[in-house]
This record gives C-alpha cells, structure tokens and sequence, in this order.
C-alpha cells in the first residue's frame, strides 16, 4: 500500500495553520526557502555520466505498481533506474498521485541547472518528486526515508548515484554512475528487472527485504562513504 506524500515541509504548512509553527520549526530545524539554481545549456553529444544523447535509445517505461510511466534508456540503465522508482513508490511516497511533481525520466530539453541534470538527456536519470525536492532546495527526507533511499542505493551496488550527495544537492535526483557496458551494471540489472525471468532475480515489486536488516545497514552505510560528499 502506497501512503500520501508528507515531506517536512508540508508538515510545516500544516503546523503554520494551527498556530504551532515555532514548536515544529524548531524540532525538524529545516529552512523551506530555496535559491533559484542558474540555468546553462547542455551542447555535448554525451550526457555528464559519459553515455551518449541518442532519443532513439530510450524507451518508455511503466513502473510497476503505480500508473506512472517514463522514457529510460533501454537495457540495464533503465532497469536499474526502473527499480529505483518503484522502491520511492512503494516505500516513501506515491509517484502516480500528482503530487511533488510525479516522475521525470528522458528529456529533450538541454537546459540544465547542474551537470547532471544532463543525464536525463541519454535516458540515465530520473527525478521523483522533482517540484518538491528541487535543484538547490533546502527540504530534505525524514530520516527513514533517507535511510530508504541509502538501502536502495545499496541495492544498485554503486551503480547509481544519489542528488542528495551531490553538490548543488537535489534530493529528488538519481543517475547512473557506471558507464555503458559496464559488468557490474548488467549484473545489477539481471538481479533487479522485474521482467526478466532470472534466477537471481529476489526483490520484486512491493516485496523487498528489510532496509532495517544490519547487513543491509551495513552495506548502506559502507556504500554511503564512498559516495557521501
């Protein structure tokens, strides 16, 4: 069961229209005003994470358990990233709702606020949530769900990178990290694709081992050092 989306600054406002502001303010500390990131234009023929701009890659993709779709690249790129969206979804808040601003996968638009915005270029990023976390924003995930997105992030083996290590920060952001052909990346994408009728294949959608398991803990926290600013 997929739950609304509450992000803290939500819980903000809610707080603001019943006079306790100060009091909730004060415990989650977080400012809810964002500066207006700078926009450049994007002319490479090659996204930011080195795989090519080509449209005709790109495929359209369902992500599974929701009504929600978007263009990734086909293969392992957009499997892995497929799996992504489908964790946010089910465990920290709905995609298909309307809300936060969805899902945004493939773009043909070449500007760009960072860097890695132009891996939506050649299929290799999505953003969920993008209107509610966006480049630059100060709201961040409560606690758990951050630790949702580290054991997600463990789940891709370092494959994906995450906007909320990233500098300008965008907690609504991932990218794969690994370039084309890469070993590792097909591996991860053969465990995760929920279309694939592999053996190894042990996560599929809505049924996901325990984040909170200390192996996994583990795992997120080893893989949150080498990726952390």
């Amino acid at each position: 069961m997929t739950r609304p989306m509450i992000s803290r600054r939500s819980l903000l406002r809610a707080a603001a229209g019943t006079g306790v502001l100060a009091v909730a303010s004060g415990a989650l500390n977080t400012p809810v005003s964002a500066a207006a990131p700078s926009a450049g234009q994007w002319s490479g023929d090659v996204s930011a994470n080195g795989w090519r701009i080509a449209p005709a890659s790109v495929t359209v993709h369902h992500v599974e358990g929701s009504a929600a779709s978007l263009g990734l690249r086909h293969g392992d790129a957009g499997a892995v990233l497929l799996h992504v969206a489908r964790r946010w979804h089910y465990e920290i808040a709905p995609l298909d709702t309307g809300e936060g601003g969805g899902v945004t996968g493939h773009l043909t638009r070449r500007t760009v606020g960072a860097d890695f915005e132009s891996n939506h270029l050649s299929g290799t990023a999505v953003a969920l949530h993008p209107t509610a976390y966006p480049l630059k924003g100060s709201e961040g995930l409560w606690p758990h769900q951050e630790a949702i997105v580290r054991d997600i992030l463990a789940d891709c083996e370092g494959t994906v990178v995450w906007g909320g290590d990233l500098t300008p920060v965008k907690v609504s952001h991932f990218h794969i990290a690994a370039r084309p052909g890469d070993s590792t990346l097909a591996r991860v994408a053969a465990r995760l694709d929920t279309g694939r009728p592999t053996a190894s294949r042990t996560q599929t959608a809505g049924t996901v081992a325990d984040p909170a398991a200390p192996s996994r803990r583990a795992k997120a926290r080893r893989l949150q050092r080498i990726q952390g600013n």
